[in-house]
């Protein structure tokens, strides 16, 4: 499988946190915001920006004066021991549970493992239904979100090969069937934007989705709103986009 090497806006930022966090180990007795800007040579809005963050997530810690050290987070997560993968699990876990209450809608984490869509974790709640699953998910990745975000990171053959397995078939009226539209549509998705599906997996039903890919592994963040609350979607999908990056972190370290 190939992939499409376009870096998202999540991609960028966990890799400056990546940075900071490497500076950070190096001082194990702690490192000031003025060390860390000159080491990372970060603008010192996004340091502040990217430092919030990995404070909330206990990638970091604040001492007594003020300098910064590393926290449990990324000692859990940094190191090699046998229940590691647990340990991810339960951050981007929890993570999701924080996201689904954050944006009032059912989250999920998916990726793209041997051809096929696999939601690997999801948060929902009673007040936050998840998708009712009508349409096995491996065969609807051309009308879910989810699916058509995991389809623009593989490269035009990888496309192919996985809609000459699962057919365009129609779920909706909305639903895209002809492939060269669809091509078209996923060849001119930004990366930087959150992709949507509008009722063309299941009538009542908006998604929206964004790419968190590690290394060579496809994934994607996304989440899914009842139609009478399709008012929220825009403003949910920016929040979505802006949340994937502490799990795209979490997955690299």
């Amino acid at each position: 499988m190939a992939l499409r090497p376009e870096p998202t806006a999540p991609f960028h930022s966990v890799q400056h946190a990546l940075r900071i966090l490497e500076v950070v180990a190096k001082h194990s007795s702690g490192v000031s915001d003025i060390m860390l800007a000159r080491e990372t040579r970060l603008p010192a809005h996004q340091l502040a920006d990217l430092l919030r963050m990995l404070r909330r997530e206990g990638y970091v810690e604040q001492i007594a004066d003020g300098a910064y050290v590393g926290g449990n987070a990324l000692t859990l997560l940094g190191s090699a021991a046998p229940d590691r993968g647990h340990a991810v699990q339960d951050k981007l876990q929890q993570s999701l549970i924080t996201l689904r209450d954050s944006v009032g809608a059912a989250v999920y984490l998916s990726r793209y493992v041997d051809g096929e869509i696999k939601i690997t974790q999801y948060a929902d709640g009673p007040r936050t239904p998840k998708v009712n699953e009508w349409v096995d998910f491996r065969s609807a990745a051309h009308a879910m979100a989810l699916g058509k975000c995991l389809l623009t990171q593989l490269d035009h053959d990888s496309r192919r090969d996985h809609l000459a397995r699962h057919k365009t078939v129609r779920l909706t009226s909305r639903t895209t069937t002809n492939e060269k539209v669809l091509f078209r549509k996923l060849d001119s998705q930004p990366a930087t934007v959150p992709v949507l599906d509008l009722q063309e997996y299941a009538v009542g039903t908006v998604c929206a989705a964004v790419p968190i890919s590690a290394g060579r592994s496809v994934g994607c963040l996304a989440l899914s709103l009842p139609l009478a609350h399709a008012h929220r979607l825009r403003q949910a999908a920016d929040t979505l986009n802006r949340e994937a990056a502490p799990m795209l972190l979490s997955l690299s370290i």
